[in-house]
Parts: structure tokens; sequence; C-alpha cells
């Protein structure tokens, strides 16, 4: 049986990463997939082609989600032509870290504008589609950090945390509409980015996780197919944190 069969998702900033595993396992359980980059380049293109491997609608849109134009844009074309929008997944995001005493304009601009902005983007035109449907699932990519806060990064923190305070006041502003908002919460992740970092940095970070690894992004997916399906059609509002128990 697949979970998501017949309905659309739009996931953004899913190229590679997080968000194309989340991508990926809606097109196993049956879901037609949308997703945005910046700019759809190899990487893009190779991820259209594993999603359309597994027999479902997909493509690829090039698109700027910090811009609201643009954003407008896009979610009217995917419209047009999946037909539907009944899961949207706002993953686009960025780290510019440093501390707060050195911290430009600049750098704390751009991250508000590319992880939070963004989600008022999507959210705001995919809205009216969905409450005419009577129904949709929307899920913030937040993190444990904006949960609890980490030294150095600030604009990162404060971002992540706005997509969760965003995710709650959505899902009481429509849940009449039968649409939900939820966060996802992820800990430390083994992704490309963190397999950068020394071997030294990656063990100090598992030490501080009761389950003593990192997650994969497996893990992320999982929960996201939860809370976009009809499994979880009576939890809104909610921050699930995905993290092995590091922030218990």
């Amino acid at each position: 049986m697949n979970l998501l069969a017949g309905k659309t998702a739009i996931v953004t900033g899913a190229a590679r990463g997080i968000g194309k595993a989340l991508a990926l396992r809606f097109a196993a359980e049956g879901a037609n997939v949308a997703f945005t980059d910046l700019v759809i380049d190899e990487n893009g293109k190779q991820t259209e082609d594993e999603l359309l491997a597994l027999g479902v609608k997909a493509k690829g849109y090039a698109s700027n989600a910090a811009n609201f134009a643009e954003t407008e844009e896009v979610v009217k074309k995917i419209k047009e032509d999946f037909g539907s929008i009944d899961i949207l997944v706002n993953n686009a995001g960025i780290t510019k870290d440093g501390l707060m005493m050195r911290m430009s304009e600049a750098q704390w601009d751009a991250v508000i504008a590319v992880n939070l902005k963004s989600a008022f983007n999507f959210i705001h035109a995919v809205l009216p589609i969905m409450m005419r449907q009577r129904n949709g699932s929307i899920i913030n990519m937040a993190s444990v950090v904006g949960v609890h806060g980490n030294a150095g990064q600030a604009n990162y923190a404060a971002s992540k945390a706005g997509l969760i305070a965003l995710a709650k006041s959505i899902a009481q502003e429509v849940g009449s509409r039968g649409i939900r908002a939820n966060a996802i919460a992820p800990g430390f992740i083994e992704t490309a980015m963190t397999a950068a970092l020394p071997e030294e940095v990656r063990a100090d970070w598992c030490k501080k996780i009761p389950l003593r690894r990192g997650g994969q992004v497996e893990d992320i997916a999982n929960v996201a197919l939860f809370l976009a399906s009809d499994m979880s059609s009576y939890v809104t509002g909610q921050v699930i944190q995905v993290d092995g128990g590091m922030n218990m």
C-alpha cells in the first residue's frame, strides 16, 4: 500500500541531501514530486531521473525560494503541471556561521531570507490551493538548534526557531480547513556537510548523543513520511526532534 498515492508534494532545496532523501521517500510511497532549488544542475537532474525511475511524475524547478514573486510563479506553474498540491516541505536552507559580535548584516539577512522567509513565501502561495482542497500537510524543516540555540549560529538558530513558531501559528490558522502544519528538528545527521567536519568534532558530537551516533537522512525521511501521510491525520502544531536523544 502506497501511503501517498495520488498526492503531489513540493520539496524545496531538494537537489541533494535531506531534501533529496525526502523526495525519494515520498516518490517511493506513490507521491508525484515537484522539487525546487536555486539552480537545477547535474545534481538536480540526477534527482529528477531517480524520482522518475520510481514510476511517478516528477520535475525539478529552478527558483529562488527567498524571492516572493519567483515563489508565487513557480507554485502556479507546479499547480498547472501537477493538478494539485497536497504536501509542502520547506527544506531550503543555508548556514553563514559566526559569533554575533563578528556577524555581518549580510550574513544575518541571507540566512533569515533563505531559511525563514522562503517558508513564508511557499506557505503563502500554497495555502489558497490547500484551502480549496480542504486538505494539506505543511512540514517545516527546523533544527535542534532552533530549540536550544547554538553559539556561533545565532542567525541559523533564529531562523529555525522561527520555522517552529511559523508551523504552530499556521496550524492554528488553518486547522479548521483540514490543513496540518508541523516541524521536524533534526540533530546531527550524516550528510556531505557533516562528513567534511574534522573527525574529533564528529566524535565530540556523538559523545553528546545518547544513541552514540549520527542520524541518517532516511531517519528524517521516515518522520516526514509520517507527517505527510494520513498516519498523522490528528497531528498538527508539533515539533518532532530527530536527534538520537541529544536534546532531551
